[in-house]
């Protein structure tokens, strides 16, 4: 693994940033997985269930603006690794909450915290790796987010079944105050604007983001080309700026709203911000409901169910890593658009592989269209996420990250909520013409039933997700060259 990475210093970056959001990706996933143990002793509906995880998305959206400019004016590190140790807390107080009104509390202070992830991971990946890399590298990132699922759904939900509720919010809590210190004392705070590029094979990571012993002298407010290499290769090919899009004021005094307006008013961006929506959309929706819909469907125990959750978890992990690769391989290559057409290409594949793994069953053959559909679905975003930082200025990128951040936040939220009364309406609607006392079916074989007329109904977000990355082809080049015009004119005034 350090090798694959480029050494010791960069293995480090990635695996602390991947455990950051591991850590996050699995507390969300507890909520679901003890749902059962706090329907009983807390006396909840799921209504009530369903609000534990969107109100977390929800207050995280609001503050995830705030944060994106903290995060473009302050140091990093020091607020992510305090986030993390609260993080940690706000758990804690989940596991000690002795009513609903005071779980739900703990879980608005979890969405508040929280909200510092995607801005300054975001923000430190741009300056720790070169963009000829990016790709591959938030493959390896992105990998945490999908093993924290995991996490949060077999670990928490054996810790639930085998002591309590109040234990599997103990187990996600603890790992998070030594993640908070680990990043407090290993993780040097990179200077602005790509200085502290780690080189692959570097093994003094504090050395290295210091300048120490480096090949070339950087000069403030300047990029190395070869470092940016999607700028370069439309510079190579002649495209032009759109004079109207590059930034003349300086970025970093940017208030936040003017900071948001500029972010969308880039077409790329824009288009970006709602495939990535649409996508996670998705993914929220699936997540929730899986493990009902798998028991239902495929007619198989809690034994099989988990069996096939790892598979699945084991093709997102593969499809995240494969994808990244690829795509930087292409873009080293000057097939800069590559980083639009590859998500397209697996959005509307996966929304084809779904169809028949949505119908099927019996585990096989559905499985395996299954298996194909979650490596694809988690293939679309490496790329998309490396070229979110190729057309914005490196100043912006934590305040870019939160405006993206708002609306994936709230698709995420209204993900389970919408998919489980599209569910029960069907579900109505089937036992209204065909009443369960009348028919051999149980009431979870009913319950799969309108999840999948459900899944297959909002398969349709997939495909609008994959449109919205085709039409980005067009525009990516252009405003690649705009935010490196904008960087120009701040390095200009650097040394002015």
């Amino acid at each position: 693994m350090v090798n694959a990475v480029g050494g010791p210093a960069r293995a480090r970056v990635i695996t602390l940033l991947a455990c950051v959001l591991a850590l996050n990706s699995a507390d969300t996933s507890t909520i679901g997985a003890v749902a059962p143990q706090l329907k009983g002793a807390l006396h909840i509906n799921n209504a009530q269930i369903g609000l534990l995880s969107s109100v977390t998305l929800l207050v995280g959206a609001v503050f995830v603006i705030p944060f994106g400019l903290i995060v473009d004016r302050a140091k990093r590190v020091p607020i992510l690794a305090v986030s993390v140790v609260l993080w940690s807390a706000a758990s804690m107080l989940s596991a000690l909450a002795g009513s609903y009104s005071t779980l739900l509390l703990t879980r608005l202070l979890m969405g508040a915290v929280t909200a510092t992830a995607g801005p300054a991971i975001a923000s430190l990946t741009g300056d720790y790796f070169p963009s000829r890399e990016r790709g591959r590298i938030y493959a390896y990132i992105l990998g945490g987010e999908i093993a924290g699922t995991a996490i949060g759904f077999t670990i928490s939900g054996f810790a639930a079944s085998l002591l309590s509720w109040r234990a599997a919010f103990i187990l996600i809590a603890i790992p998070g105050f030594f993640l908070g210190r680990s990043l407090f004392r290993t993780l040097p705070e990179p200077r602005r604007g790509g200085q502290s590029r780690l080189a692959p094979g570097v093994v003094d990571l504090h050395a290295a983001v210091a300048g120490i012993d480096a090949d070339w002298t950087w000069q403030e407010g300047q990029v190395d080309p070869q470092e940016e290499i999607a700028h370069q290769a439309v510079r190579d090919r002649g495209v032009q700026a759109d004079p109207k899009l590059v930034l003349r004021t300086d970025p970093a005094r940017m208030g936040i709203v003017a900071a948001a307006r500029y972010v969308l008013s880039i077409p790329t961006n824009r288009l970006l911000i709602g495939s990535s929506a649409l996508g996670y959309f998705f993914f929220a929706g699936l997540a929730t409901f899986l493990v009902t819909f798998v028991e239902g469907q495929y007619h198989v125990g809690a034994a099989k169910t988990s069996l096939i959750l790892l598979l699945l978890v084991i093709a997102s992990v593969i499809g995240t890593l494969v994808s990244g690769r690829v795509t930087d391989a292409l873009v080293r290559r000057g097939a800069v658009e590559a980083r639009m057409w590859v998500p397209a290409v697996c959005y509307i594949a996966a929304t084809a592989v779904f169809i028949p793994g949505v119908l099927g069953h019996s585990v096989t053959p559905a499985l395996w269209f299954d298996i194909a559909g979650a490596a694809l679905l988690s293939a679309a975003n490496p790329p998309l996420d490396a070229a979110r930082l190729d057309i914005m200025p490196a100043p912006l990128w934590g305040r870019a990250e939160s405006t993206r951040t708002v609306v994936r936040s709230l698709a995420q939220a209204l993900a389970p909520i919408v998919f489980g009364l599209m569910a029960d309406l069907i579900n109505g609607a089937r036992l209204e013409q065909s009443p369960i006392g009348t028919q051999p079916h149980k009431v979870t074989q009913h319950s799969a039933l309108g999840l999948e007329y459900t899944f297959l109904i909002m398969l349709v977000t997939l495909g609008a997700a994959g449109w919205f990355m085709l039409r980005a082809r067009h525009t990516y080049a252009g405003d690649i060259a705009v935010a490196a015009a904008s960087q120009e004119v701040a390095a200009a005034r650097g040394r002015a």
